[in-house]
């Protein structure tokens, strides 16, 4: 009891009490370099809703002390035990970027091996596996990096500007890069959960026809949404992000 304990304070961040009259938890991922924190907005927008659970991938801010994990699938393994862990087990999964990519491997393992009740995976940001999008940045050097996160505005630029906060976060792009980057699809089944997607509508990273071959991975239902903005359309749109959201909350 004791280390499932350590293991959820470790990997999960709840940043508002859960709502008393459903057990639905919401578990939001975060793309490559991210941390639990950017969801901290969505988690007061739907904290009447759902309990919004954000996932801490070691290496950053609280953790950064803990070595890097280079490898979805690994990811999803350490997850998965955290999840069936919690009290609460009926959940819906929403990954943005690599976070996508990290909820649809977890989303897997809960269909193929787990007693939790996953109601559907929202996918943002990423185009559907087993389509590929490497552009070598794990192997760029710092100024590549930075170059990379500015093309998709993922980061405030005066933080890129501070020589001691890229030295600090630099490490966990590194690694998210490598696991996101070296990730590939193994063929299986498709899920039985339904599957929502959101995108930006500029975003440089995927197309509305790319995000439409995540239908192909469900037997359940397909939801596409389009929004204005790029690869980081979810800040622009906070609230448009939060109704949408919601909506799948009711609906699936």
């Amino acid at each position: 009891m004791t280390d499932a304990v350590t293991a959820e304070t470790l990997w999960i961040r709840r940043y508002r009490p859960a709502p008393q009259d459903t057990d639905l938890s919401l578990i939001c991922f975060p793309h490559a370099g991210g941390s639990a924190s950017y969801f901290r907005p969505l988690a007061d927008a739907l904290a009447s809703v759902a309990e919004v659970l954000a996932v801490q991938y070691p290496g950053r801010q609280d953790r950064r002390n803990e070595p890097h994990i280079t490898s979805i699938s690994r990811l999803a393994d350490e997850i998965l035990t955290v999840l069936e862990s919690l009290s609460r087990r009926r959940l819906v999964l929403f990954g943005h970027s690599m976070g996508a990519c990290v909820a649809f491997e977890v989303a897997r393992r809960i269909e193929q091996r787990s007693s939790l009740e996953l109601l559907g995976l929202v996918a943002s940001g990423r185009t559907a596996p087993p389509r590929l999008r490497d552009r070598g940045v794990r192997s760029m050097d710092d100024d590549g990096v930075i170059a990379e996160i500015r093309r998709l505005n993922g980061t405030d630029d005066r933080l890129l500007l501070d020589d001691d906060v890229i030295r600090m976060i630099m490490p966990a792009i590194r690694s998210d890069y490598t696991a996101v980057e070296t990730y590939r699809y193994l063929p299986g089944p498709p899920l039985r959960c339904p599957i929502s997607v959101l995108v930006g509508r500029d975003d440089p990273q995927v197309t509305l026809a790319e995000a439409e071959e995540w239908r192909d991975h469900t037997e359940g239902g397909f939801t596409l949404r389009g929004f204005p903005g790029g690869h980081f359309y979810l800040a622009e749109q906070k609230s448009q992000v939060a109704r949408a959201l919601i909506e799948d909350l009711t609906r699936f």
